[in-house]
């Protein structure tokens, strides 16, 4: 795929995975929560995660399953607490800053666009201190549907004015871009070094990159090109 950034206005990234570790959420929800719920309710941490793990899962693909004060009450613990407690997991991955700062000077539009709740950004860009890089940050809590669902990406018009034919979209979910690709945004990313902790894993859909430095043309160009 040949990419000219003279055809592209509007830039939309998700958050965790994306241009933030995953590590930090992964860590939190398959091992530190069970540890503390362990603790709480004097149990296994083997039952505690066989446990809260059918839960998390019966969850998966709806508003709930970032929204914090969900998990609080269900579990009885303070989630937002818990997270400041590892909080010093929370990283940017390589080369985010430098393409922001690409698309900044490119005068492109720039939008974080996840499903995380209210608090977990207002945690995330307090440790990172990357929000000043986005035009505006849109939460599937407001806009009261989760990425997974094909209907997002036309009510997110509702709060962010852009034309899909002039669209990039970068996500580290191949389910997210698939409804993304059912609203005909054109330009579609696949991340995959979504943690720090994994071997990095190609799309079988849609094109594919480890990094934001693979989107930023040399010095002169305003094309890039990405292999298969």
């Amino acid at each position: 795929m040949i990419i000219d950034w003279n055809n592209i206005d509007t830039v939309l990234l998700d958050m965790d995975g994306t241009i933030l570790d995953r590590h930090f959420d992964d860590h939190f929800w398959l091992e530190h929560v069970p540890k503390r719920w362990s603790q709480h309710n004097h149990t296994t941490l083997e039952y505690a995660k066989e446990h809260l793990y059918s839960l998390f899962r019966s969850q998966e693909n709806t508003l709930n399953w970032t929204d914090l004060d969900y998990w609080s009450d269900r579990l009885k613990l303070d989630i937002p607490v818990l997270k400041q407690e590892i909080e010093h997991l929370i990283a940017v991955h390589p080369y985010v800053v430098e393409f922001l700062l690409f698309l900044k000077h490119t005068g492109k539009t720039v939008w974080l666009v996840t499903n995380a709740h209210s608090k977990t950004l207002n945690l995330k860009m307090k440790n990172t201190r990357i929000g000043p890089y986005f035009d505006g940050i849109i939460s599937a809590h407001q806009v009261g549907l989760p990425k997974e669902d094909a209907r997002f990406w036309g009510k997110l018009q509702d709060f962010v004015s852009y034309d899909p034919e002039r669209t990039m979209l970068g996500e580290d979910s191949e389910a997210n871009l698939t409804t993304a690709e059912s609203f005909s945004i054109r330009y579609l990313f696949y991340i995959s070094r979504y943690s720090s902790k994994v071997e990095p894993r190609r799309s079988d859909h849609f094109p594919t990159i480890e990094y934001f430095n693979k989107l930023i043309p040399e010095a002169g160009s305003r094309c890039v090109t990405i292999l298969p």
